[in-house]
């Protein structure tokens, strides 16, 4: 990696070089993915699918071939179980409304205490809309979930799991193959939110099990607007689409319509294939990289951060599960998160502040919101001295 792929990181912030820890939210974008949307638009831009000009067909070709390297690189059985969506927020929706369809009142939603909004709000919807009930797996004070809770919530009744992957807000890395496995004994379907994971380590649908995953381009150095839905053929086929539209029907009359193959059953209207294409010059670049070296190099920085922040007194992690991912959340003696990081953004460092969409989580810990520093690929150690001595810095200036 080369971190002159990454034009923003020379920007400067207060006079001061940006030293850019806010990963968890949005990753900046290569050179490499920048170009090709540029070329595409310059080359090839053509609606897909719905031609037989040869541009239409050669910007088909490109968008199909981005849905094969995002198969391969959730090892999915089938090409066409990789739905485009606009980002995991809307592949949660998709699948809380369209196997929702598929559910009977009484049945049970199983979710854990340490999702972000956007799994929780879809499946309070259906548990409203199909008078459903839905439950919560409790976590520790590390931030750990508790799997024997968890097993005791599972029932004949359960029809749902849906868990994140990595939370947020911690950045606790969940069991979810155990999950999956104690759902699928009772016969219950399994959701994950891979928004937090899929840019930090290796994933294997096959292997995990889980009938549905999700993540966001915008997290993995690809374009905002553009993310994936896995899921598994049987399911995808057996549900009802999520949206009507164009290009997600076989035929139409006013009488009777019938709906489109997989995976275009789910992708209603213009597909941002600008945004697909650059995701797959995105994986290409993380593939290139090594999945696994950036996940060993990430947790280098993140112990160095995490050693090196409790030197300061006053400092307090909020969540210190044993496995995390990326994500350093922390408060200092009882400053408001919002002026910490207020004082960091002037000395040049980019963190995240507040409640990171997951305000359940910051209840159990009796705040509002942490100061949260989240890593990538492009981040170093020199950034994370320059980081440590900013905290140090404001800590002081708080006293």
């Amino acid at each position: 990696m080369n971190r002159n792929d990454f034009p923003i990181l020379n920007e400067k912030v207060h006079g001061k070089p940006l030293v850019y820890l806010d990963n968890a939210a949005t990753t900046q974008k290569p050179t490499q993915v920048l170009s090709k949307v540029t070329e595409v638009y310059n080359t090839v831009n053509s609606n897909i699918h719905r031609a037989v000009h040869t541009l239409s067909q050669q910007c088909t070709i490109q968008n199909e071939n981005a849905r094969k390297t995002v198969q391969k690189f959730l090892n999915a059985k089938q090409d066409y179980e990789i739905i485009f969506t606009r980002g995991t927020t809307e592949a949660i929706n998709l699948v809380a409304f369209s196997l929702g369809e598929l559910c009977q009142e009484g049945d049970e939603i199983i979710i854990s205490a340490l999702e972000h909004h956007s799994n929780i709000v879809p499946w309070q919807m259906l548990a409203e809309r199909k008078n459903m009930v839905l439950k919560v797996i409790p976590m520790d004070e590390r931030g750990v979930l508790d799997m024997e809770v968890y097993e005791n919530l599972l029932s004949d009744q359960t029809a749902i799991v849906s868990v994140n992957h990595v939370s947020n807000a911690l950045g606790t890395v969940n069991p979810i193959k155990d999950i999956t496995h104690k759902a699928h004994e009772y016969g219950a379907k399994v959701m994950i939110d891979g928004a937090q994971s899929a840019p930090h380590f290796k994933i294997d649908v096959q292997d995990i099990d889980c009938d549905f995953y999700a993540f966001s381009g915008h997290k993995i150095y690809a374009p905002t607007g553009i993310g994936v839905l896995y899921g598994k053929e049987e399911l995808l086929n057996a549900m009802p689409p999520y949206q009507g539209g164009g290009d997600m029907i076989a035929k139409v009359t006013f009488e009777k319509t019938t709906y489109n193959e997989l995976p275009f059953k789910f992708e209603a209207g213009t597909s941002d294939y600008v945004g697909a294409i650059a995701l797959s010059e995105a994986i290409n670049y993380v593939n290139n990289i090594g999945i696994q070296s950036i996940h060993d190099y990430e947790k280098e920085l993140l112990d160095y951060a995490t050693e090196e922040i409790l030197k300061i007194d006053g400092i307090k992690i909020i969540g210190t599960a044993p496995e995390k991912s990326g994500v350093l959340s922390f408060n200092y003696k009882d400053v408001h998160h919002f002026d910490f990081g207020t004082m960091l953004d002037q000395l040049g460092i980019a963190v995240r502040t507040g409640h990171h969409c997951a305000q359940p989580v910051m209840q159990q810990f009796g705040i509002d919101g942490t100061i949260r520093a989240s890593f990538a690929l492009y981040n170093t150690k020199e950034e994370v001295d320059t980081f440590i001595a900013a905290v140090k810095r404001v800590s002081q200036i708080f006293g």
